[in-house]
């Protein structure tokens, strides 16, 4: 058994199928196969199916494969133990992001991040968070960056900064008068969501009790994919949305003058680092923290931790 083995056992498991997995092992296909037929045959058992289309791991396979994360994952902490004793930073950082926070965090830190450890790879996908818990514990994420807190006991949260809330409210809204507002000023008739499956939609839910009103009232049912998607439907129509702090960032002073902060205190959202319970990276995950809260604004770094609004 080596190494080698184990790890194109879980690219198949990844890829669910050998010619894909090969693929992104960087050999041929006969190869990988040829590998993994030699496992199976030293461990007298069969690890894929190889029958199903895509290809699905046996019952035994399911376990192999389990203790070959593991493995694989405690070979990986060593050597990181090593380099991280010789000052050395380098290797691939495989980071999942929710699609509400990449488009304005990930510029503040890439560049500097990338700069500052040039050896290490960042290689990051954006996900719903679902499917970022899913992968963690699956291995095939570090870490992910979203919306906490998650109530889940299989992750670990490391929170970054806290953000607050506003409404974005079209000129043509009663609540453009107002210099404040509260959530029950807010006609969920005019309320401009995200599609299901994004957290946020859920905060904006729970923020402005959605689920004690109705929305029949509503000539037009829309739900965007994107934060900016619904800015636009807002500038465009009698209406208003929820929006992060992070998003407000580079907006103009035309657009700025449609924002509408809540009454003090203020909702907030907790953005985390969330990795496995017994995740690897664990110095590659302190410097993408540090490197974060170096490039974040100093009024987000301070926001305080009371009114999270929670995402369930």
């Amino acid at each position: 058994m080596t190494f080698t083995q184990l790890e194109y056992v879980l690219a198949v498991d990844t890829w669910r199928h050998f010619a894909r997995a090969a693929e992104h092992c960087f050999v041929t296909q006969p190869t990988l196969s040829m590998q993994i037929q030699k496992l199976e045959e030293e461990l007298d058992l069969k690890i894929f199916d190889r029958s199903k289309q895509p290809v699905i791991p046996t019952a035994a396979g399911i376990e192999i494969i389990s203790q070959a994360r593991k493995i694989l994952a405690g070979r990986d902490g060593l050597l990181e133990s090593v380099q991280v004793q010789k000052g050395i930073f380098n290797g691939e950082l495989r980071i999942g992001i929710i699609p509400t926070v990449a488009p304005y965090l990930l510029p503040l830190f890439i560049r500097s991040f990338n700069k500052k450890y040039p050896a290490v790879r960042l290689v990051i996908h954006e996900l719903m968070t679902e499917s970022i818990i899913t992968r963690l514990k699956e291995g095939k994420l570090d870490a992910g960056i979203l919306v906490t807190p998650l109530q889940d006991a299989g992750v670990k949260e490391i929170v970054l900064f806290y953000e607050e809330l506003m409404a974005y409210v079209s000129r043509k809204n009663s609540v453009y008068r107002k210099s404040y507002i509260l959530p029950q000023d807010i006609d969920p008739g005019k309320l401009w969501l995200l599609e299901e499956g994004h957290c946020f939609r859920s905060q904006i839910v729970n923020l402005c009790e959605l689920k004690k009103m109705s929305r029949e009232s509503s000539h037009f049912d829309y739900e965007a994919g994107s934060i900016e998607t619904l800015r636009r439907m807002v500038e465009l129509n009698d209406g208003i949305t929820i929006i992060p702090e992070l998003a407000t960032l580079d907006m103009t002073g035309r657009e700025a003058q449609l924002i509408r902060h809540f009454k003090k205190p203020s909702p907030m959202r907790e953005v985390s680092i969330v990795v496995h319970r017994n995740f690897v990276k664990q110095k590659l995950v302190e410097v993408l923290k540090e490197e974060i809260l170096l490039t974040i604004p100093e009024k987000i770094r301070k926001n305080k931790t009371q009114n999270v609004v929670p995402v369930g």
